[in-house]
């Protein structure tokens, strides 16, 4: 999903048009909606990629070349354009001549989207931000350093002295990612999370020795341990922040898909 912030900062350096999936029959690459936005310094997004992403960019640039206002494309994804999906798709091309609205728009739709809260900003915490924002989450790193913080200045972030508070006030099926620099804190925020009993993921840095000392923590506090993951992630044997990253986001994502499912599951 295509942040705000980037999208800002694309239209500030002139013109952008949005190509968005209007129709899809069939088989095709991305599902009906999917957008992207193409402008003089760059792009952000993709319908798709393949020859049909190539065809549709041309069309974009020969828009913002023209002035033009709008345009559309009809695509059938066979042989004739080299690709084989066997479906059809309408791209919509439109120039933002509010782009304001747009990113409105874009704001509302990543906030219904599942938010995950990452606290701690050290240098797993801000590798695990960077993993999270191109997936269709409302993500945000949460610390009380503004040192920190500030090597992530292009990411949503919060500065707070109270991260408890920010854990609190999230809205139900929020994922909780606990990494902060203080184990007692990571206690702390694990059992808030875990005392919420509406999280779709909760997991926290850490040994197998400091999960056993946590779920010890839980069970004084009359809470069970269990859906907490600690640690987190595929086990990896590297110790670089961006493979852990990986790792985690990879568990993450299969916990808010599984969520996703049982939530669209028919009532019995």
């Amino acid at each position: 999903m295509t942040e705000p912030a980037a999208l800002r900062a694309l239209v500030h350096q002139g013109p952008v048009v949005r190509l968005r999936l209007a129709h899809v029959a069939g088989s095709s690459p991305r599902a009906a909606g999917a957008s992207m936005y193409v402008g003089a310094a760059g792009q952000l997004g993709t319908i798709g990629g393949g020859q049909l992403e190539y065809m549709a960019l041309d069309q974009a640039r020969a828009l913002l070349a023209s002035g033009g206002l709008a345009a559309r494309m009809d695509v059938p994804l066979g042989p004739e354009i080299g690709q084989c999906c066997g479906g059809r798709v309408q791209v919509e091309l439109t120039r933002l001549t509010d782009p304001e609205a747009e990113l409105v728009a874009l704001e509302t739709i990543r906030q219904t989207h599942p938010h995950v809260l990452i606290f701690g900003a050290g240098h797993i915490g801000r590798a695990l931000a960077r993993a999270v924002q191109p997936l269709p989450c409302a993500a945000r790193l949460i610390d009380s350093r503004a040192a920190e913080l500030a090597l992530a200045a292009d990411l949503p972030q919060t500065l707070t002295a109270l991260p408890e508070s920010e854990l609190r006030a999230a809205p139900a099926g929020s994922a909780f990612i606990i990494l902060t620099h203080d184990h007692a804190l990571d206690f702390l925020l694990g059992a808030e999370a875990l005392a919420r009993h509406d999280a779709a993921y909760c997991g926290m840095i850490g040994s197998a020795t400091k999960a056993a000392r946590f779920a010890r923590f839980c069970r004084e506090q009359g809470l069970n341990p269990g859906p907490l993951h600690c640690p987190m992630g595929r086990k990896t044997a590297s110790k670089e922040p961006g493979v852990i990253a990986a790792m985690i986001v990879a568990e993450l994502w299969a916990a808010l898909e599984s969520r996703q499912s049982r939530a669209h599951m028919p009532a019995r």
